[in-house]
């Protein structure tokens, strides 16, 4: 067994994303992780590992404990950290934005209410593609949640945490030789199995790097995003969102003449008309979130979640 504690830029306060349903997985009870702490398997160099965190719920001096039930050396464990620094967001410094947006009319009171928020991510950038390609178009994403889990049964390595088996997220090189056909039985359609092995063999040919798109600018993220068969433009800004990164791009994707995706929701939040919005006046708006897009954007996301289960609740 191997414990270590990673620290955080504060402030953080993680148990914030425990009312965020859309940051966990199939296997996760999101009210147990409190008590019992987060646990899910990572990737640690060619092997999978399954760890164990706990938060300690300071959020000026947040620290994540971590546990597994490996005995691993320091480089593994400096391998961990990497999937771990991604999944929690544990290095990046919101501080200049709370400075900055700090009377921003739609930001200010966000960043207040949920101070210490920062969003939640898989362990990489290849296993958001995966579940996002799996989720698409799906209303009940649940359902979403145990296909990718069928998918990660299937295909990825079979850990064992005390009795029970828990299967790792599929590395290229497993997933690539897949039957899109085989796929379907999973539950994901045809052409989403189709996608999810084309991306597969297209990471193994050297044709998509996931490193580049981890740690290039945003914009040519989201070209390179959309690119890829199955990735339309409001799912590369989605998942630009989620490279545990602070900024990102929100380009204009009109259709018939009215806005669509992230950028439609940014615009009507400042109470304008997001299908008469120039660029010019678009960039005045989001003026306060510049080098911090995704995680301002985050701030919003996360209040509109806690304000639709307030309203849930009244019913």
């Amino acid at each position: 067994m191997s414990s270590w504690t990673l620290k955080s830029i504060p402030p953080h306060d993680w148990f914030l994303c425990l009312d965020i349903e859309s940051y966990f997985d199939h296997e996760h009870e999101p009210e147990k992780i409190f008590e019992e702490g987060f646990t899910r398997p990572i990737p640690i160099g060619e092997t999978d590992a399954i760890v164990t965190v706990f938060f300690n719920g300071d959020p000026e001096s947040p620290e994540f404990h971590i546990e597994t039930q490996e005995s691993l050396s320091k480089e593994e464990i400096a391998e961990a950290n990497k999937s771990l620094t991604k999944i929690f967001g544990t290095d990046m410094d919101l501080r200049p934005l709370y400075d900055q947006a700090e009377n921003d009319p739609v930001l200010g009171d966000k960043l207040s209410n949920l101070y210490g928020l920062k969003r939640m991510t898989r362990a990489n950038l290849f296993e958001d593609i995966l579940y996002r390609i799996v989720q698409m178009q799906m209303n009940h994403k649940p359902t979403a949640k145990k296909m990718m889990y069928r998918i990660r049964e299937t295909y990825g390595t079979a850990l064992m945490l005390g009795k029970k088996s828990l299967p790792a997220w599929p590395r290229p090189h497993q997933l690539m030789k897949a039957d899109p056909a085989n796929i379907r039985k999973l539950g994901p359609t045809l052409r989403k199995g189709q996608y999810l092995v084309g991306l597969a063999n297209d990471i193994v040919a050297g044709e998509v790097d996931m490193e580049h798109l981890s740690t290039c600018d945003p914009q040519t993220c989201y070209d390179e995003l959309t690119s890829i068969k199955g990735i339309g433009p409001t799912s590369g800004q989605d998942l630009m969102m989620m490279r545990g990164r602070t900024d990102a791009v929100f380009p204009s994707n009109k259709k018939s003449g009215e806005e669509k995706g992230l950028r439609r929701w940014i615009i009507w939040s400042y109470g304008e008309d997001p299908h008469n919005t120039s660029e010019k006046r678009f960039q005045e708006l989001i003026q306060n979130w510049k080098g911090f897009e995704a995680s301002a954007l985050e701030f919003l996301y996360a209040n509109y979640i806690l304000k639709e289960k307030e309203e849930q609740a009244k019913k």
